[in-house]
């Protein structure tokens, strides 16, 4: 079976618009691409079937790995559990007692990371009410200690 040129626009805008209904925004590479071989079919005829498929398939890996490489880069990602170096050194006040291996918690001034108070762990006993440095991000929970 030959393709004609407008099998191809039809089967691109198809999966274009299938995008719509699975918007996983990858669908619409290959509809794209369909359309490419669409039009390259308009300029060139001549292309057999083979062909065709083999632009089709290049075309549409080839606007993926754009997509992924160029356009989409991972720059804006969230930084949670990279935030150390914010967070280090914040001073606090404790708002309920802790002692090692139980947690308290530390009321801070300004919101930190999102929160104002924040469960945190200490290596020796802290009461409430006393000002706290924090040393540590391990995990969830904040590491501090005694000014």
């Amino acid at each position: 079976m030959d393709f004609e040129w407008w099998h191809w626009i039809v089967l691109g805008l198809g999966l274009v618009l299938a995008e719509l209904a699975v918007p996983a925004f990858f669908v619409i590479w290959f509809g794209l691409g369909a359309l490419l071989v669409g039009l390259a079919l308009l300029l060139a005829p001549g292309l057999g079937a083979t062909a065709q498929m083999a632009l089709w398939v290049l075309a549409s890996l080839a606007m993926v790995v754009l997509w992924f490489r160029v356009f989409k880069r991972g720059d804006y990602k969230t930084r949670i559990g990279q935030s150390d170096g914010d967070t280090i050194g914040e001073i606090g006040l404790m708002a309920r007692a802790a002692k090692p291996f139980e947690r308290g918690r530390v009321r801070f001034q300004k919101p930190l990371l999102g929160s104002e108070e924040w469960e945190c762990v200490v290596d020796e006993p802290i009461a409430a009410g006393e000002r706290v440095r924090v040393v540590s991000v391990e995990g969830s929970f904040l590491k501090v200690s005694r000014l």
